[in-house]
């Protein structure tokens, strides 16, 4: 069996050249990609959820101050007293860099043009003038009912404002520094993790696939065994095989098995016609050669005398008669080959072996012949082919057994409904290496005379019949020839 096989190796170094080809890293890439749009989705879910509720909260809390404050009549020591509060905060703190953090709430209180009112003769704060510059229209702002996002000095609030009776305006804020950077880290964390799941993920891919996948590699490395001419190789089972995978793996089996027997059919049909062809040519010459021979004697007039003619005649007619039957053996295997429609009825197989043994005794009279075949044996069989097996057996006893052996031959019904046809002799038997070879085509056993073929026949006609033929023998202890019919060859007996 000839075919191109791509070694193992080199199969390899072509997966790794081609790796974002190959279907084990488009399986990672494909669950890499699907873990990381899933991450991505509920990072930014989870972000957009703790930044609303946070600023929910600040909302809330700068929501209930402001309702706390609308409702009071504040006399202006309490506006001193309630803007203090964010001033002294801030003073109290020690002094830092420029960097320090700006405090978590700033109040302070604008009067009606909009400037911010003094406590105790200190001057307000940077972060609350600041905080009255970002917020620019204490009016708009006091009338929207939502905090609004501001920044004081680079930092981040929200901010509302209430209007006192007397038109002051009341400035809260609240920073939401910490809130910004407490989902900066929760980013940075989910990052990080989703990070670190990406690459476990992958690995576990790759780790998982490449168990998977290993009775697709062995399928390759049995198909290229295969290509290189071992048929007998197949696809192992793998330890922990998946449904789909362990089918295909039967199903390449099975075909494989189905490859090797027709591949091996065919090797042994090819070599046996062959030798077919080759025995056939050498037992055709030999005839042939004879008749050539008294032609050339007859034509160079070297048959004058009449005995002389005659006796070359004969030779010629009995090398014609060989060649003849040999070539009507040879066309009936021919025939057998090609699978014949047999002409099936019921014939009484009892009645053909009585008739074959009356034959046999006709053309060998001192032979002591033994027939059991009493009553009457219907079988549903091709009557032509049964008495050709006969014929041949018998004749093999006449060939190859001396004229005093005896030979007994009969049919019976077995258990199990099949029909035995045998033919036993007591002659010199066979050695197991010919007994091998009785059923090959041109075998003689011993250089005996005959075409080699009756036995061949006999074979081929039974297969016709769907049956079998056994054979039995050893040195000194005869031949024995059993003929089996199938169950449906059998009609009845009476």
């Amino acid at each position: 069996m000839t075919g191109v096989r791509l070694p193992l190796t080199g199969w390899r170094r072509r997966c790794r050249r081609h790796g974002l080809h190959s279907l084990r890293a488009k399986l990672t890439l494909t669950n890499v990609a699907l873990l990381a749009l899933g991450i991505v989705v509920a990072t930014a879910v989870s972000l957009v959820g703790m930044r609303h509720y946070l600023l929910s909260q600040i909302d809330s809390e700068l929501s209930e101050m402001r309702q706390s404050l609308s409702g009071l009549a504040l006399t202006e020591e309490q506006i001193d007293s309630f803007s203090a509060l964010s001033l002294v905060r801030e003073r109290i703190q020690p002094p830092t860099s420029e960097d320090r953090p700006r405090p978590d709430s700033v109040v302070t209180a604008v009067d009606g043009g909009g400037r911010v009112r003094e406590f105790a003769g200190f001057a307000p704060s940077d972060t609350q003038r600041a905080l009255a510059a970002a917020v620019h229209d204490p009016r708009a702002l006091a009338a929207d009912r939502d905090p609004r996002d501001i920044t004081v000095h680079g930092t981040p609030y929200r901010a509302t404002a209430t209007r006192l009776a007397d038109g002051t305006h009341i400035l809260i804020a609240s920073s939401t520094e910490a809130l910004h950077t407490g989902v900066a880290k929760a980013l940075k964390l989910d990052l990080a993790v989703g990070t670190a799941l990406l690459a476990l993920l992958a690995w576990l891919t790759m780790v998982s696939v490449g168990r998977r996948m290993r009775p697709l590699e062995d399928m390759v490395e049995t198909s290229s065994a295969i290509a290189e001419g071992d048929l007998t190789r197949r696809v192992p089972s793998s330890r922990d095989p998946t449904l789909e995978v362990e089918q295909l793996r039967v199903a390449l089996n099975s075909m494989l098995h189905q490859v090797e027997s027709a591949y091996r059919t065919r090797e042994r049909s090819a070599t046996q016609l062959r030798r077919f062809v080759a025995d056939a040519s050498h037992e055709l010459r030999t005839p042939l050669s004879a008749i050539r021979g008294y032609l050339q004697l007859y034509d160079k007039g070297m048959l004058s005398d009449p005995d002389d003619r005659k006796r070359a005649w004969a030779r010629v007619m009995a090398e014609a008669d060989r060649m003849g039957r040999l070539v009507d053996e040879l066309l009936t295997l021919a025939r057998l080959d090609q699978q014949p429609e047999l002409r099936f009825r019921n014939v009484d197989l009892s009645r053909l072996v009585r008739e074959a043994s009356e034959d046999f005794r006709v053309q060998q009279p001192g032979r002591p012949v033994t027939v059991d075949a009493e009553g009457s044996l219907l079988v549903h069989a091709d009557e032509s082919g049964l008495r050709q097996i006969l014929g041949n057996l018998l004749g093999n006893v006449r060939v190859h057994t001396p004229v005093d052996v005896p030979v007994r031959l009969g049919v019976e019904r077995a258990a199990d409904g099949r029909v035995h046809l045998y033919v036993a002799d007591e002659g010199p038997g066979l050695c197991p290496e010919d007994a091998a070879r009785i059923f090959d085509r041109f075998f003689r056993a011993g250089g005996a005379a005959g075409s080699g073929l009756g036995m061949a026949i006999v074979q081929g006609v039974v297969r016709a019949h769907g049956g079998r033929v056994e054979v039995r023998t050893a040195p000194g202890a005869g031949l024995r020839v059993t003929v089996t019919l199938p169950v449906g060859a059998g009609a009845g007996r009476s």
